[in-house]
């Protein structure tokens, strides 16, 4: 096995070897080594905190896309500082592995890296946090620094893009960020169905019961597709007591409060109301200023308060927001003019009135900026370019027509909904930490509304 690692760690090395200079090459990775590959999980180590944090930011992307396509699995890369010699042999560790159990006198091990299926963005500073979101803000908050103690569960409901994730996720960033040795599980309901389902069909529900029973804080997503589940519910139902009498917290999102959820078992949306519930209403006009100025940053924008306020007053649905802020900054970029309230009225009257782009003209596109075929893009190859090209095509039918995942898959010649779940949010990480990403879909929308 650990020929295997030295094997695998070995071909990454080469590939990244090819993007540096030898000076940098061996400042970045000398004294690195891929530790363990378990769980759909790579340990990388590095000699510092720092040396880690680079390698992170410029390289965990192509180090998962190297991964890939090597297992043929979504692997997911959490960093740690060793002290690595030249034989790649880990010697004196810079932090002591955690202990089995963790006191407050206990050592917490020192990790880089984000939690699986986190966005490591989704924290409470990167919150814009206004009356429409400010009791629930303060509810995450609470629980986030008294687990399993306040609010238990906690239910967050609300309509559709209004950061119901995002607090969760939220939550899930500060307990990891205060120890990482605890086990924490963010899942959709839609995934902990597939789980259940599939541990009956191949009689492992005892390990799957395992798998959640132990978590130190159990996070489900969407928990209304829940409705009409009858053995999902039952285990959802023995998994919920068990956590709450050991103490364990639980925190739950829906587009309804419990008792509104209809084919839901009377005992589990009584555990459900159980806690606190906290509504999130549609974002207020300060709010979804805040949030268009915090999403320009993304894209290396400064954006005028002004022009954002133009934006906020005429855009209702909070998803069209991003689609009438990325017209309004290509269009800029296009004419090679500054950011202004024109341009930003221009955008909120196309966003408002007129139809949307065909999926197949963002393919296109796609394809084209990349100069790719279509069948490429569909087909199974897993080039690097064709991923990143693939997974800015998902991100974009996300963001600008709103298609589901399954929907988005099949356009993309019937990939898992998992995947495309997997590449949009691949992008909206990148877009954060990578002015290439940002530059090459600024590129494409630029073309697709000329």
């Amino acid at each position: 096995m650990t020929s295997d690692r030295e094997t695998l760690w070995n071909i990454i090395l080469g590939v990244v070897k090819t993007k540096l200079s030898q000076a940098t090459f061996f400042t970045l990775f000398n004294n690195t080594a891929l530790l363990s590959l378990e769980d759909d999980i790579a340990t990388i180590a590095g000699p510092s905190p720092m040396i880690i944090d680079l390698i992170q930011k410029r390289f965990q992307p192509l180090i998962e896309e190297i991964l890939k396509k090597e297992t043929q699995r979504d692997i997911n890369v959490l960093f740690v500082v060793k002290t690595i010699d030249p034989q790649g042999q880990t010697t004196t560790p810079l932090i002591k592995d955690a202990p089995l159990f963790v006191t407050q006198d206990s050592p917490k091990p020192l990790v880089i890296g984000h939690l699986p299926r986190v966005r490591p963005d989704f924290t409470f500073e990167n919150l814009a946090v206004s009356t429409s979101n400010q009791l629930a803000y303060t509810s995450a908050t609470t629980v986030a620094k008294h687990l399993g103690k306040m609010y238990n569960p906690l239910f967050i409901y609300g309509p559709v893009g209004v950061g119901k994730t995002h607090i969760m996720q939220a939550i899930a960033n500060d307990v990891y960020q205060k120890d990482p040795s605890r086990k924490i599980i963010y899942i959709t309901s839609e995934e902990f169905t597939n789980e259940v389902v599939e541990a009956i069909r191949t009689n492992q529900t005892h390990t799957m019961k395992k798998r959640f029973r132990n978590a130190y804080l159990l996070m489900i997503d969407d928990v209304q597709f829940l409705a009409g589940k009858d053995k999902v519910q039952e285990e959802l139902f023995h998994t919920f007591n068990i956590l709450i009498d050991n103490g364990a917290q639980i925190v739950l999102s829906s587009d309804r409060p419990p008792q509104d959820i209809k084919k839901l078992e009377a005992r589990l949306s009584s555990r459900f109301s159980g806690g606190l519930t906290v509504d999130i209403e549609p974002p207020d006009f300060e709010l979804k200023t805040a949030i268009l100025m915090i999403k320009a940053k993304k894209f290396g924008v400064e954006l005028p308060i002004e022009v954002a306020k133009t934006i906020a007053e005429g855009v209702v649905d909070i998803r069209s927001l991003e689609g009438a802020l990325l017209r309004t900054i290509t269009q800029a970029h296009t004419q090679g003019i500054d950011i202004s309230n024109d341009l930003a009225t221009k955008a909120v009257n196309k966003s408002e009135n007129s139809t949307h782009f065909h999926p197949d003209d963002i393919i296109k596109h796609v394809c084209t900026f990349y100069n790719i075929k279509p069948t490429q893009i569909k087909g199974p190859k897993r080039d690097a370019l064709l991923v990143r090209a693939r997974q800015v095509a998902m991100y974009l039918l996300k963001k600008e027509l709103g298609m589901t995942l399954v929907e988005i898959g099949n356009m993309l010649g019937g990939r898992d909904h998992t995947t495309v779940m997997y590449g949009v949010d691949k992008v909206e990480q990148q877009v954060t930490i990578k002015a290439k990403v940002s530059e090459d879909i600024l590129g494409i929308t630029r073309t697709l509304r000329e």
